[in-house]
């Protein structure tokens, strides 16, 4: 087999194996979905839970501070993997959104 032959052989199966790493990485590692939370403004938590895939997700709360001036307090708990719950305490404050994140 020529140099040339070579070459082109070992470029091919280096682009071989690089298309084989990104496609098995993108399918294993998936953003958590069927996901919801919990919100309990007397007792003062809030809580998420996704039930599939592969990443991980948090609870955020976004509330308003009763002083104008302090403004919103964004509040938000671990990053926990899918099937674990991310819990994260409250204030007393007025609640006015609340999401799951997700990275995955």
């Amino acid at each position: 087999m020529g140099t040339r032959r070579k070459i082109v052989a070992a470029s091919a199966a280096a682009v071989l194996a690089a298309a084989l790493v990104v496609s098995t990485a993108s399918s294993a590692v998936a953003a958590p979905t069927d996901c919801s939370y919990q919100l309990n403004t007397q007792q003062r938590w809030a809580s998420s839970f996704c039930a599939t895939g592969t990443g991980e997700h948090r609870i955020r709360v976004m509330q308003r501070h009763f002083l104008p001036e302090v403004g919103l307090i964004p509040i938000e708990g671990p990053w926990v993997p899918a099937g674990s719950t991310s819990f994260a305490n409250i204030s007393a404050h007025t609640t006015i959104n609340v999401w799951v994140e997700t990275r995955g």
